[in-house]
């Protein structure tokens, strides 16, 4: 059984920085892509960045410059270090995997994390 797990969230002030983790079990972790996705309240989930099994990175516009994803395959585990946290930052963020090779920019994953929650104070 795959399973996901995000920690790292919490408050920050805008500008400030945090770092969320996702360890990944249950499968071979690194012939697989993964994502972060986020959730903000009354909006719908959206794409935030995504690491290939090779690691080449994509991000969506307003993250881009600001945030990072990166793996470390003998962890089994996924990371994405946010700097210069905005308000409209704040939302719950998971982590998904999918069961197929290949990246996607979209919600088409297939396991998901249980989230955790980023909330930037202006």
């Amino acid at each position: 059984q795959v399973q996901l797990v995000e920690s790292g969230g919490g408050l920050v002030q805008a500008g400030g920085s945090l770092r969320l983790s996702c360890v990944v079990s249950g499968r071979t972790f690194e012939s697989y892509a993964m994502g972060w996705f986020r959730q903000a309240p009354g909006k719908e989930r959206e794409f935030v960045a995504a690491i290939s099994w090779s690691g080449t990175t994509y991000y969506t516009d307003s993250v881009k410059g600001r945030f990072t994803i990166s793996r470390d395959n003998p962890k089994s585990t996924v990371y994405l270090q946010m700097s210069s946290l905005k308000p409209e930052d704040t939302a719950v963020y998971f982590c998904a995997t999918r069961n197929e090779l290949g990246v996607r920019l979209n919600l088409e994953y297939d396991y998901w994390g249980q989230g955790t929650q980023v909330t930037v104070s202006s």
